[in-house]
């Protein structure tokens, strides 16, 4: 099943992630946040997902979010503003998983993404990265529940979709979309994305736009 995209909300996504996009602030902890005035679209994902490469190749922008070959660079809510006047913001989220970091901050960046996502009255949607080559992995499925318990929308993006063969990455996204539809807040759809390839990435944009205006 592949859901209707509409053609002119794909142009307006487009010009939107082509205009003007710029960091705006990293949050370390809940009262860092900016004023929640405007619709906010979050990315998880483990550590080596590959979260700040798709977010550079979704705005189109290099340097926009800092990629590193060490996981778990990414320690605090960083924010991105998306339009002028702003539209919305992006939110990159601390990585999860086998972060290279002491226990202690590794259990501080869980307690700010749980308080996030179960208390951001504007979020509109999490995408959920997941890594083409492996799929869906138990600490995966800790985010899942998690935000199904918090009734956080969220939609699962298969990153690295050109590290795979063909026949490979349309079992796992069969077998991804098959395991969303058991989640009550996930979306039913699973978009497979390449950053370095740009598949699947004028989709996002869209389904980006899709969930702000929603």
């Amino acid at each position: 099943m592949t859901e209707e995209i509409d053609p002119t909300l794909t142009e307006r996504a487009r010009k939107l992630f082509a205009g003007p996009i710029a960091f705006l602030k990293s949050a370390p902890a809940l009262q860092h946040l900016p004023n929640p005035s405007v619709p906010e679209i979050a990315f998880a994902g483990r550590s080596n997902v590959g979260k700040s490469s798709l977010l550079n190749a979704l705005t189109n922008r290099n340097g926009l979010a800092r990629t590193s070959v060490t996981p778990g660079r990414t320690q605090e809510l960083n924010y991105f503003d998306v339009g002028a006047p702003l539209v919305f913001r992006l939110v990159d989220m601390p990585g999860y998983g086998f972060a290279k970091a002491p226990k202690d901050v590794v259990k501080k960046w869980r307690f700010l993404v749980n308080d996030y996502l179960r208390g951001r009255q504007v979020l509109k949607r999490t995408l959920v990265l997941i890594d083409s080559r492996h799929g869906i992995k138990d600490v995966d499925r800790e985010i899942l529940e998690m935000l199904d318990v918090a009734a956080v929308s969220y939609r699962l993006v298969l990153t690295k979709a050109d590290k795979v063969k063909a026949s490979a990455l349309a079992e796992v996204q069969a077998a991804t979309e098959a395991e969303a539809r058991g989640h009550p807040a996930a979306h039913p759809e699973v978009i497979a994305t390449s950053s370095e390839k740009g598949m699947g990435i004028a989709e996002l944009r869209t389904a980006v736009l899709e969930a702000v205006e929603s």
